[in-house]
């Protein structure tokens, strides 16, 4: 069974929500690219969709939506994500993930793509909090 630290972002807001999802929700993600919707549902949010960004796996390496296949793969890199140059023109062979999420991936990150009619704070249990303080 796959278990995910999940970051929602919300870009309208610009506001972002982590909690942990497993079991057939996060079952809902196997398989599946970067730059895909997936039902909102999944994460708690009925009504929404949400797409795939990107993540990470266990060593912290990012998926790159550019490499196909759940994998690890050295590619050259010349700035994006998964390396950042400190010189113009510099160039550097880097361990990366492909665009699938597989069970070997820790982190994901999504963004609403496609809004509901409740908010997200209200879906997440986030208003009764902020209420408390």
């Amino acid at each position: 069974m796959a278990t995910f630290a999940v970051v929602v972002s919300d870009p309208e807001t610009g506001t972002s929500h982590q909690f942990e999802i497993d079991g057939q929700d996060a079952n809902r993600f196997l398989g599946r690219d970067v730059g895909e919707d997936v039902d909102g549902e999944a994460v708690g949010l009925p009504g929404y969709t949400v797409e795939i960004t990107g993540g990470s796996d266990t060593a912290g390496r990012p998926m790159r939506g550019d490499v196909s296949g759940p994998n690890l793969t050295d590619v050259l890199l010349d700035g994006g994500t998964g390396f950042n140059p400190q010189r113009d023109g510099e160039r550097r062979r880097v361990t990366v993930r492909g665009r699938e999420v597989s069970e070997e991936i820790v982190q994901l990150n999504l963004a609403i793509s496609e809004r509901g009619e409740e908010s997200v704070d209200a879906l997440l249990g986030e208003d009764e909090e902020s209420d408390e303080e």
